[in-house]
C-alpha cells in the first residue's frame, strides 16, 4: 500500500510539473491608437479562458495549448481576432494591439446633449445615412473644408473649392445647401435669412469635430426643421474624460502651414474637466490670388454634478480671411491658365486683392442633461452666436482689365488722385458719377440666440415618446463701408429717399464718408464704423422662430414604426435705415406658419436583412430674403410656403464581412425659390444697365417645381483582417417642372431684369446626377497603412434654371494617403503619427461647375464640347499635404 501511495504521489507531482512547464503565457496592451483601453475583453477562442485589460490596457493570461486565436472585444470598437503560438513555458508578448472604432457605434462620440444631438443610432427605423469619424476627418481633410470628408458619400457633390479657402458648397440628392439642414450639436446653423452655409465661417470644424453624420432624405431629426435634401450633423468634441492632448504640424502645396495644440485636464474627482484647443493656418491658395489666414479656438468645460445632472459649456470660433476667385469664361482660363484669377493685382509692387472674405463667428452653447428617472431624460442646449465681417469688392467706376489680365491698382490710384478735392461721388447705386473707385466691404453682422430642448420618456418596453421645443431669435445688419479709399480722401452718395409706397419721395439726402476699416476678422469683431460712415445700403432684419416637435416610436426585436410631427411660426421684420424716410424705415411684419409630418416602418427578417419605408410632407416657410421684394420693404405678394413630399424605401444586409444598403427615393419640391450667381463680362448689358467685367450677378428663381428621383448603394466590406473596402453608387434624375420667374440683380441689389420662362423637363444643375466610387485601406505592417479612393462623376449640368441645360464632361478622381503611427515614451502610451495625402493623384483636368448655359454654335470655340464663352471653374489639380502629430 505504501509503495502504491508513493507511486501515486510521484505521478501527481510529475503531472503538476509537466503541466506547469507546458503552459505558456500571453500578454499585450490594447489601445485605440491614441490611448489605452481598460476593461477590454480578451478570450481564447473555443475555451473558457478569458481576462480583461487593466487600467493601462494591459492583459496577461495562461494557455495550455501551443496555438490558437485571441478574440478581443470592446464597446464602440470593431472586434479583432489575433492568432498566437507559444512554446512550452514561453511568455509571449504580443505588444500593442490597436482596435478600430466602429463607425456604426456612436456611444463613445456623444458625451453630452444626447437627446438633442439627433443621430441615426437612436432611430430603430433605418434611414440612408453615412457617418465619418474623427480619425478619418483628421487623416483626409488636409487643407480642404470639412465638406471634403463627404465626397465618398452617395448623392453628395462638393463644388466651389476653386473659389478659395472656405468657399466650397455641397448638394445632397441634388438639393443645394439652403435646402439641407446643418446642425452643430443639435443647434441649427443654416443662415436664418437665406438658409445658406458659408464654410469659411466654420473653417475650424475639422479640428473640433468628433464625427459628421449625413442623413440623406427625410433623416431622423426630431427638430421642427424642413430638410429637403437631408440633414448633416456635426458633433464636436466635448470635455474629454481622460487627461492628455496633442500637438500637430501640417504643411501642404502653395505654402500652406498649420499648427494645432490641444490639452485635456481629464475629469477630476469632484466632477470637473476642461478641454482646450488652439490652431493657426495660412497659405497662398491653389489658384492665383486666393491667399488666406485664420485661427481656431475651442474651450469646453464639463461638470458632472451627480448621477442625474451633467453640464457642458462650449465656446468655439474660427476668425479668418481669404481672398476669392470667382467663375469666369473658359476662354479666359485657356488664355491665362487654369489657375487664373482676375480679382487681384499689385500696388507699388505689392500683392493686393479686390475680393477678400473676412469673418469671425463665435459660438457658445450650454448643454444640460438631466436623467429624471430610468425612463425619462431631459436634454437642453442654450446657444448664441455673434457674426462679424463681410466681403470686399469694387465700388464706383472700375477700369477695364489690362492686357495682362490683372487689376491695375497703380492706375486706379493715380486716376483717383486726379479727382478734384479727392471726393468720389455716386447716386447710392454702387456706381460713380465722377469716375472714382474705392474698395468697399459688404458687412453682414448678426446676433443669434436660441434654445432647443427634448424630453424623452420610455412609456413601455417597446414604446418611446419624444417631445420638445425649438426657439430662436435673430437680428442681422447689412451695410457697406469703405475698406480702401485708393487715393481718395472721401466718398459722397446722394440718393432719393423712399416713402410709404416704396417710391421716391423727392427728398434727396447726401452722405459723405471719410473713414475706412480694413477687411480683417479681429478688428471687425470689436470695431464698427458709425452709421454715418456707410455707403450704398444699410438695412437689417429681425427674425423670430418658434417650433414644437414630437415623435412616437414603437419597436421590438424585429419590427419598428414611428410617427413624427412639428409645427412652427416665423415672424419677419425689415428695417431700412439708408433708402427710406425715417417714418417709413420699418416694414410690415410678416408671420408664416409651417409644419411637417414624417412616418415610417422597418422589418428585420432572416437575421441579416432589413427593409424600411419612410414618407414625409413639409409645408415650409419661405426664407426672409424671398419675403420682401427686390431688397426693399415691400412685401412680395407671390411668396408662399414651399411644399415638399418625400418618399423613400431601402434594404440593408449586414454580416461580419460585409454591410450593404440599397435606397430608393422620390422628392418633389413645389413653389420653391433658388439663388445662384454669375459673373458679368466686359460691357455686358442687362435690362439697359452696362456692367463691368467681373461684376457679380445675383440670380433668383421662383415658382418652379423640382422632382428628384434616384437609387443609392453603399457598401462596406472587410474581406481580410488587414483590408477594408468601401464602395458607393448613386443614380439620380433631377428635373424642373413648369415655369420659373427669374430675377437678376447687381451687387447693390438693384433689379436688372425679370423674365418668365418655360423650364419643364430641364435638368437641375450643380450636382452630378450619377456618381460611383471605390476605396480601400490596407495595413501592410502594424501601424503602417495605405488608403485610396476613386470617384467618377457624370450627368453634371450648369447651375442655370433652363429647359435646355448644358452638360459638363464626365470625369474621375483618385485620392490616396499613407499613415504611420510610432509608439514612444514610458509604457508606450505616447505616440507620433505621420500622414501624407495626395489628392487628384493623376492630375485630372476637369470642369467642376458652370454658371452659364450658352449652347454650342457652328461658329463657337469649344472645349470638350462646351462653348468657351461659358463661365465656370476648373477643378483643383494635384495637391498634397503632410502632417505630424504627437499624442501624449
Amino acid at each position: 500500500m505504501k509503495t502504491m501511495k508513493n507511486w501515486l504521489l510521484t505521478g501527481l507531482l510529475f503531472l503538476i510539473v509537466s503541466t506547469a512547464f507546458s503552459q505558456g503565457k500571453i500578454s499585450g496592451t490594447i489601445t485605440d491608437g491614441t490611448s489605452s483601453l481598460p476593461g477590454a475583453n480578451v478570450a481564447i477562442k473555443g475555451s473558457t479562458t478569458a481576462t480583461s485589460t487593466d487600467f493601462d490596457g494591459k492583459f496577461s493570461l495562461s494557455t495550455t495549448t501551443n496555438s490558437g486565436e485571441l478574440v478581443i472585444t470592446y464597446l464602440g470598437y470593431i472586434s479583432q481576432t489575433i492568432p498566437f503560438s507559444v512554446s512550452n513555458g514561453e511568455n509571449k508578448d504580443l505588444g500593442f494591439i490597436i482596435l478600430e472604432s466602429d463607425s456604426n457605434q456612436l456611444e463613445e462620440i456623444v458625451v453630452v446633449g444626447k437627446g438633442i444631438i439627433d443621430l441615426a443610432k437612436d432611430r430603430k427605423t433605418p434611414i440612408a445615412v453615412s457617418t465619418i469619424k474623427a480619425s478619418e476627418i483628421q487623416a483626409k481633410i488636409g487643407t480642404a473644408d470639412i465638406t471634403q470628408t463627404m465626397v465618398n458619400t452617395p448623392s453628395v457633390y462638393v463644388a466651389g473649392q476653386a473659389g478659395g479657402y472656405g468657399d466650397s458648397r455641397i448638394t445632397v440628392r441634388g438639393f443645394a445647401q439652403d435646402n439641407t439642414a446643418f446642425l452643430l450639436n443639435g443647434q441649427p446653423i443654416n443662415g436664418m435669412e437665406d438658409g445658406k452655409m458659408y464654410w469659411s465661417n466654420w473653417s475650424g470644424m475639422s479640428d473640433i469635430a468628433n464625427a459628421v453624420q449625413i442623413q440623406r432624405g427625410l433623416g431622423s431629426s426630431k427638430l421642427a426643421i424642413s430638410s429637403v435634401g437631408g440633414t448633416v450633423n456635426f458633433i464636436t468634441k466635448a470635455t474629454d474624460k481622460k487627461e492628455g492632448g496633442f500637438v500637430s504640424l501640417g504643411v501642404a502645396n502653395d505654402n500652406y502651414f498649420k499648427t494645432t495644440a490641444t490639452y485635456n485636464t481629464g475629469m477630476s474627482s469632484n466632477g470637473w474637466g476642461t478641454s482646450v484647443m488652439l490652431s493657426h493656418w495660412q497659405g497662398d491658395g491653389y489658384n492665383d490670388g486666393t491667399r488666406g489666414e485664420g485661427q481656431t479656438y475651442f474651450i469646453s468645460v464639463g461638470y458632472k454634478a451627480n448621477d442625474k445632472h451633467s453640464f457642458n459649456f462650449l465656446l468655439t470660433g474660427a476668425p479668418q480671411w481669404h481672398d476669392q476667385n470667382f467663375t469666369k469664361s473658359i476662354d479666359s482660363y485657356l488664355k491665362y491658365g487654369r489657375k487664373y484669377n482676375n480679382n487681384w493685382g499689385t500696388q507699388n509692387g505689392e500683392y493686393k486683392s479686390e475680393r477678400t472674405n473676412y469673418y469671425h463667428k463665435p459660438v457658445v452653447n450650454l448643454n444640460w442633461d438631466y436623467d429624471i428617472s430610468d425612463k425619462t431624460q431631459l436634454s437642453t442646449v442654450l446657444y448664441g452666436s455673434w457674426g462679424r465681417g463681410g466681403g470686399t469688392g469694387n465700388y464706383g467706376t472700375k477700369p477695364a482689365t489690362p492686357a495682362g489680365g490683372q487689376i491695375n491698382f497703380d492706375g486706379i490710384f493715380a486716376s483717383n488722385q486726379a479727382i478734384a478735392g479727392g471726393n468720389g461721388t455716386g447716386n447710392g447705386d454702387g456706381r460713380s458719377t465722377n469716375g472714382a473707385y474705392v474698395i468697399r466691404s459688404s458687412v453682414n453682422n448678426h446676433a443669434w440666440y436660441g434654445v432647443v430642448s427634448n424630453l424623452k420618456n420610455q412609456l413601455t418596453d417597446n414604446l418611446a415618446l419624444n417631445v420638445g421645443l425649438d426657439l430662436r431669435t435673430y437680428k442681422g445688419t447689412h451695410f457697406r463701408q469703405v475698406s480702401d479709399f485708393m487715393g481718395l480722401s472721401s466718398w459722397t452718395d446722394t440718393r432719393n429717399l423712399k416713402g410709404d409706397d416704396d417710391k421716391p419721395s423727392g427728398t434727396l439726402l447726401s452722405t459723405r464718408v471719410t473713414e475706412f476699416e480694413k477687411a480683417r476678422p479681429w478688428p471687425a469683431t470689436f470695431n464698427t464704423l458709425d452709421e454715418n460712415q456707410r455707403i450704398d445700403y444699410d438695412y437689417g432684419e429681425t427674425i423670430s422662430y418658434g417650433g414644437v416637435f414630437g415623435q412616437l416610436e414603437y419597436s421590438n426585436d424585429n419590427f419598428s414604426a414611428f410617427f413624427q410631427g412639428s409645427v412652427s411660426n416665423q415672424s419677419h421684420k425689415r428695417t431700412d435705415r439708408y433708402d427710406y424716410l425715417p417714418e417709413f424705415q420699418d416694414s410690415e411684419k410678416v408671420n408664416n406658419v409651417g409644419y411637417n409630418v414624417k412616418a415610417g416602418t422597418s422589418y428585420k427578417f432572416a437575421e441579416n436583412h432589413n427593409v424600411y419605408v419612410n414618407a414625409g410632407y413639409y409645408n415650409r416657410q419661405p426664407y426672409h430674403d424671398n419675403i420682401y421684394l427686390n431688397f426693399t420693404n415691400q412685401v412680395n405678394p407671390f411668396t408662399e410656403n414651399e411644399k415638399i413630399l418625400g418618399l423613400e424605401a431601402g434594404y440593408t444586409f449586414t454580416s461580419k464581412l460585409i454591410t450593404a444598403s440599397l435606397n430608393g427615393y422620390r422628392t418633389s419640391w413645389k413653389d420653391r425659390v433658388t439663388s445662384t450667381t454669375n459673373v458679368a463680362t466686359a460691357g455686358q448689358v442687362i435690362g439697359g444697365t452696362t456692367l463691368n467685367a467681373g461684376d457679380l450677378i445675383l440670380i433668383t428663381n421662383q415658382g418652379v417645381e423640382q422632382i428628384h428621383t434616384g437609387v443609392e448603394l453603399d457598401v462596406v466590406a472587410k474581406p481580410m483582417d488587414k483590408l477594408d473596402v468601401t464602395g458607393f453608387l448613386s443614380i439620380g434624375n433631377y428635373e424642373y417642372k413648369g415655369e420659373a420667374l427669374t430675377t437678376r440683380r447687381d451687387e447693390s441689389l438693384n433689379t436688372l431684369d425679370e423674365t418668365i420662362k418655360d423650364v419643364d423637363g430641364g435638368k437641375v444643375g450643380d450636382a452630378a446626377q450619377v456618381t460611383y466610387g471605390l476605396g480601400f485601406k490596407y495595413e501592410f505592417v502594424r501601424n503602417l497603412s495605405l488608403d485610396a479612393d476613386w470617384r467618377y462623376y457624370d450627368k453634371l449640368y450648369s447651375t442655370v434654371v433652363t429647359k435646355d441645360n448644358i452638360e459638363l464632361p464626365s470625369y474621375d478622381l483618385v485620392d490616396a494617403g499613407i499613415s504611420y503611427k510610432l509608439f514612444i515614451g514610458k509604457g508606450n502610451h505616447d505616440s507620433i503619427g505621420f500622414r501624407v495625402n495626395v489628392n487628384n493623384v493623376f492630375d485630372e483636368v476637369y470642369l467642376s461647375e458652370l454658371t452659364s448655359a450658352t449652347a454650342v454654335t457652328p461658329t463657337s470655340v469649344n472645349y470638350k464640347g462646351v462653348n468657351t464663352v461659358n463661365n465656370g471653374f476648373f477643378g483643383l489639380g494635384r495637391t498634397w499635404n503632410f502632417s505630424i502629430r504627437y499624442n501624449f
